[in-house]
């Protein structure tokens, strides 16, 4: 088992935002979160990626139980085997599409030569190889989210997790960015999980739970 989940609790002061959630999820499967606003699905997904410490509960990654990591190790586990897409960007304005690819290799010391040859598949999948030299004012919103995505993935993350990714573009687009994180990902052996209000987007995933009120209701 790749992911065990088990009595997950997260409580901002006196309100519990997430309350007894438990599931596991073996290697490459993927799995969509849905649940309508203030349900407590980006507060899970959170809690998965070590962005938010849990209050009780536990969750081991490949056998190992990352709510007992302090938080260099945390750190350092995040950046080299989980990925991040959120739905609005975050690439860095002053930066280029490729500088901000190669960030996460800088923070941790990897070769960015070698990144680079990593990312040439993925540049030339999602068609964005005009895009490198250009900073994110001057792309699309679908260009930012496609060197987003590339970002995520240059590290061969064990995880990824996708926050609303598709939030922000039309149909096609929509269509188009799932095709591509569900076949990379089948390529790299990676897992795949996804919070979105969207059905559609959701039954497109090998399997999908609902939470409402910070618990798994479906």
């Amino acid at each position: 088992m790749f992911l065990q989940v088990n009595q997950l609790e997260k409580a901002y002061g006196a309100t519990k935002v997430l309350k007894g959630i438990s599931f596991d999820l073996d290697r490459s499967e993927n799995l969509a979160i849905v649940g309508s606003s203030g349900s407590g699905k980006s507060s899970l997904l959170y809690t998965l990626g070590t962005l938010e410490k849990v209050t009780s509960g536990q969750i081991k990654i490949d056998g190992k139980d990352i709510t007992r990591f302090k938080d260099e190790e945390l750190a350092n586990f995040r950046n080299k085997s989980i990925g991040f897409v959120f739905q609005f960007h975050f690439l860095l304005p002053s930066m280029s599409a490729l500088d901000n690819i190669l960030l996460p290799a800088k923070i941790g010391g990897f070769s960015t030569k070698e990144i680079k040859k990593r990312i040439d598949p993925f540049v030339e999948l999602l068609k964005v190889g005009h895009c490198l030299k250009k900073y994110p004012y001057q792309l699309s919103g679908g260009e930012q989210q496609r060197i987003n995505i590339i970002r995520a993935l240059s590290l061969n993350p064990a995880l990824l997790l996708c926050d609303e990714p598709t939030g922000n573009l039309d149909s096609k687009n929509t269509d188009i960015v799932l095709e591509l994180l569900h076949g990379i990902l089948k390529e790299i052996d990676s897992t795949l999980i996804l919070v979105t209000h969207d059905e559609k987007v959701a039954n497109s995933f090998d399997r999908k739970i609902t939470i409402e009120d910070g618990q798994i209701i479906s």
